[in-house]
This record gives C-alpha cells, structure tokens and sequence, in this order.
C-alpha cells in the first residue's frame, strides 16, 4: 500500500511537471543595445572648476545652452574654457528629429529679458567670440527671427568686440522674410546646417526639406556677400560617400564658407541607431576632398560639432577670405 502511494505520487509529479514544460516562459524585457563607442569617441566626464562657475553663471541667467540640451561631448573642454552655445526660444522644440535629444512639446512665451541676460553673460565671461542657436519655432509668426535680432542687438550694444555665430533653424514656410531680419542685423556668421544626406531626410529630418535649407543659406549670400555662411553634416547615420561628396557640391553652390562634419552618436535608445562610426582616417579624407572643392574653412573629425573650436576656426576662416582677395587683387 505504501508502494502504491508513493508510485501515484511521482507519477502525479511527473504530470505536474509535463505540464510546466508546456508553459512558455514569461519573456524577460531586454534593453535595446547602443553601439559600443570606439577609443577614439570617448571623452572624459567634465570636472573642471571653470565647467562648474560657467554652469552656475547659465542657471544664475536663465539660459539654456545646445551644449547641455543636446548631450554635446564636448562639453567638458568647452565649458572649461568659458565657451557656450546659447540655445535662444526656450528648451521646447515644435520638431521631433531623429537624431536630437532635445525634448519636443509646445514651447513656452518668449522670454523678453533674454537678449540683455544672454548679452551680460557674455560679457561676464569676457567672450571674443559666441555662436548662438534656437528651437525650431513653429508655433511663432515670424519663427523666432525677431529673437535672433534682438539678441545680436543686445550683444552688439553691451560687448561690442565680440563676433556673433548664429546657427538658425529653417524658419518653414517663412524663411524669406526671417532670413531678411537677421541679415540686416549683420551677424559675422549665419549657419545653418543640412545634418545629413536628401537621401536620409524622410527619417532623419522629417520635418524638413533639404533643399529649402540650401536656398536658406543660399539667400543670406545674396543678400549680404560679406556675411560668412557655415553648415554642418552628421556621419554614421547610413550616408554613402558619394553622397556626402555630391552635399560638399550643392554647399559650394549656394557659396557656403565652412562646413563641418562630425560623428553622429545616438542619444537615447529612441533615436536614429549608429549605422558607422566613421573613422578619424576617413574624417581627414572627407577634410582633404572639401578643402579641393573650395571651403574656405573645413572642420572635419568625429567630436566636430557645428560650434566645436567656433572661435578659432572663424578668425582662421577671416584669415583665408583676405588672404583669397589678396591673390585675386594681385592677379588683376
């Protein structure tokens, strides 16, 4: 009897346990996986005194800055070194780019004290040279361009002897009259940048059209030759090396001055993937076919971003352009 119990008792265990190998296990959650990043990307976490005091001046101002919303890497040296890139209009964009970590929503009103707070920060930090950026502005009339020209006021009355960089947004579907305004307002440098190859735009840059972009920067030459015009493009999103060639072309057709290439890094998990990381060998070779298709300026390595060494790369730039005039006045 007490065989017979304990055989129907592993035989009712035997059961039981058929029965949990049919059970399909619960799947466990697996983060997305990034691309490792090479040696050649890594950078140290900012640590410096002077990346703490430039921080502490921006909170102390209201300002945003690219460098922060944008994940920038670079922003250990930058900072160290008392360099900025204002973000103007808010921390909230009307776009969602696949590439960009800063947050999308509706923006909040414009702020009408923050091209004094923007031009005595600069003045605090004692800058011979500072780039400015912005949301995109949809929801705005004019798409912020009136922003860009006040501050370039409030700049131009407070720290005179500084040079302004701008670096706009595609103003859509309004973008002549915005381009009018700031132009007139006479910056040293308007940039704009493309990001990527036409090919790529659909998923990339959804909200934009590429060749809206080129007539952008095409215009502000027209408009005023003496202006410099700078654009940038990512690497590693998936582009081929004819496209980023054919870019270089169309750039140099609308008279861009400088262009910049730089590695595109994934910020969250929800963005674009790396498809490549483009090695510095590369960057130097895309550096050498630009410089032959007649930049005056080229900034080409994986930590290139649009306002990277912006300072010494537009005095070399001036350098150039009178160096160009020079050969040209001597020829004639």
């Amino acid at each position: 009897m007490c065989r017979t119990k304990r055989g129907l008792a592993r035989a009712a265990l035997h059961r039981y346990l058929g029965r949990m190998n049919d059970i399909s296990p619960i799947p466990v959650p697996v983060k997305p996986e990034r691309a490792r990043k090479p040696d050649w990307i890594r950078v140290k976490a900012p640590t410096s005194p002077a990346y703490h005091e430039t921080r502490k001046l921006m909170r102390d101002k209201g300002l945003n800055t690219v460098c922060e919303e944008a994940a920038c890497p670079n922003i250990g040296e930058c900072w160290t070194k008392k360099h900025a890139t204002v973000m103007i209009l808010g921390d909230v964009c009307t776009r969602a780019c696949a590439f960009c970590n800063v947050k999308t929503g509706m923006p909040r009103k414009v702020d009408v004290n923050e091209p004094q707070n923007l031009a005595d920060a600069c003045a605090q930090m004692g800058l011979e040279h500072i780039v400015i950026t912005s949301v995109d502005r949809d929801d705005l009339p004019d798409g912020g361009a009136s922003q860009f020209v006040k501050v370039i006021e409030a700049l131009r009355r407070t720290t005179p002897a500084t040079t302004i960089e701008i670096l706009t947004p595609d103003f859509r579907n309004k973008h002549e009259r915005a381009v009018e305004m700031i132009v007139a307002a006479r910056p040293d440098v308007y940039n704009h940048n493309l990001e990527t190859v036409p090919r790529l735009y659909p998923t990339i840059r959804p909200g934009a059209r590429y060749y809206a972009s080129l007539r952008l920067l095409e215009s502000v030459k027209r408009l005023d030759p003496s202006i410099f015009t700078k654009s940038g493009i990512m690497l590693g999103l998936g582009e081929e090396r004819l496209e980023v060639h054919q870019v270089m072309d169309d750039m140099r057709s609308a008279d861009i001055d400088f262009l910049t290439m730089g590695q595109y890094l994934q910020p969250t998990p929800k963005h674009a993937k790396v498809i490549e990381f483009v090695t510095p060998a590369a960057f130097t070779a895309y550096a050498g076919i630009a410089r032959a298709k007649g930049f005056l300026q080229v900034a080409s390595s994986p930590l290139t971003r649009s306002s990277y060494h912006a300072g010494k790369d537009f005095a070399e730039m001036k350098a150039a352009r009178e160096a160009k005039l020079a050969r040209a006045a001597a020829k004639a």
